[in-house]
């Protein structure tokens, strides 16, 4: 949704009606991941994709009936022949699609959660796409952490919304009972949950949100900010890495103590630059809760009077997705003696990726960045960074 995000709010602005088809569950070989969505605009534009192109048409003409309907489906498309020349994915993967109509009237909290995305506030939207009770399907929560836990600012479905200030959305201004408390509670907690992750997910409760039931599916948005890459070191390499994780959808921040080579100017694509001790920053940044699960570490100076109090700090935080650090083979050694010394154990510099980086054979720093990307991609997915040519199973990995 985070990529269409613009252009729904565009027509939502206008007081138009949109057709939205969204990812909401994937198996096995799926192009696509949970959340990837497709708009049908009402001058018939097609913003987005769900598959890849594999069943855009279908979801295409499937949007078109629902806006004129108003009726949300839930559609799962597959592989449908041998030949997969009808509707389905030609890739042997299996998706679950949920179609709906957003406008004022269905979604009036969109112009407030897109301005939390533009903000980088953690924001979650919930959404049933399937209940037994088909007046249900639709309902959406808006979730906001706060200091105490939870704010959910409403409730909607189909043309009609409610505000309440104290226990939101738990009510249908007609009488029907959309959000229990149970149901409320269940969803919250779980989005919440979600957002701290950065992962979008269908969750699966009972009719009235009971937690061992079946019956009721939820998709969950979760629209945390940006995860964080920390670049250390402005040489070029810092530059061509700024570049690539800045293009992966990173919010990035270079590093350095040295005022004459940590300018904006000679690193354009950073999203701030800071002139400080790098293990003072990042043990800052520690202190203010900006560093979580998702967070990339890359050590680039290869000088040991910032590399090693910079590695002591970061191997000994307590979650990140990945630390890096460039040098030979030789400086390797180098440093991990002196980590050694400093008291790090074998598990603490188990998590060092060094020298780092995948062999790709790199030798530019635009080469390089490339090999670090690699790296850190295959971390978080699983990958083996080796040649798809080479291996076997699936493509597509799970997150982990």
């Amino acid at each position: 949704m985070r990529e269409v995000l613009p252009e729904l709010l565009e027509w939502w602005e206008a007081g138009e009606t949109t057709g939205v088809g969204t990812v909401v569950a994937t198996f096995r070989s799926a192009p696509r991941p949970p959340g990837a969505s497709m708009l049908v605009g009402p001058d018939g534009s097609a913003v987005g994709s769900v598959s890849g192109g594999c069943v855009e048409g279908a979801v295409y003409d499937l949007a078109q009936s629902v806006v004129a309907s108003g009726e949300p489906v839930l559609e799962r498309y597959g592989v449908s022949d041998d030949d997969a020349f009808a509707v389905g994915l030609t890739c042997g993967g299996i998706l679950d699609v949920f179609v709906e109509r957003v406008s004022r009237e269905t979604f009036p909290e969109l112009a407030d959660v897109a301005a939390d995305v533009e903000a980088g506030r953690p924001v979650a939207v919930a959404t049933v796409i399937d209940h037994p009770d088909p007046t249900r399907v639709g309902a959406r929560l808006v979730v906001r952490p706060d200091s105490s836990g939870a704010i959910v600012p409403g409730e909607t479905v189909g043309n009609n919304t409610e505000k309440q200030p104290d226990r939101p959305g738990l009510s249908h201004p007609d009488g029907a009972h959309l959000w229990s408390e149970r149901a409320t509670d269940a969803v919250t907690d779980d989005a919440l949950g979600l957002l701290a992750q950065g992962a979008n997910a269908t969750l699966t409760y009972g009719p009235d949100g009971e937690r061992r039931g079946e019956g009721m599916r939820v998709f969950v948005w979760a629209f945390a900010p940006r995860p964080r890459m920390l670049v250390f070191g402005a040489i070029d390499f810092a530059a061509a890495v700024a570049r690539v994780g800045s293009f992966l959808g990173y919010d990035v921040t270079v590093c350095d103590a040295r005022p004459v080579f940590a300018t904006t100017s000679r690193f354009p694509d950073a999203d701030r630059v800071v002139v400080d001790w790098p293990h003072r920053y990042l043990a800052a940044e520690q202190e203010a809760g900006r560093i979580d699960g998702r967070t990339v570490i890359t050590v680039l100076t290869h000088d040991p009077k910032f590399d090693i109090p910079l590695l002591e700090t970061a191997l000994r935080l307590p979650e990140v997705a990945y630390v890096g650090a460039m040098g030979s083979r030789r400086t390797h050694d180098d440093r991990t003696a002196r980590l050694r010394e400093a008291g790090l154990s074998d598990d603490d510099l188990a998590r060092l990726a060094s020298p780092i980086g995948l062999d790709l054979g790199a030798r530019t720093p635009e080469e390089t960045a490339i090999s670090i990307a690699a790296e850190i991609i295959a971390g978080r997915w699983g990958g083996t960074g080796q040649s798809l040519a080479r291996t076997a199973g699936r493509i597509h990995h799970e997150q982990e």
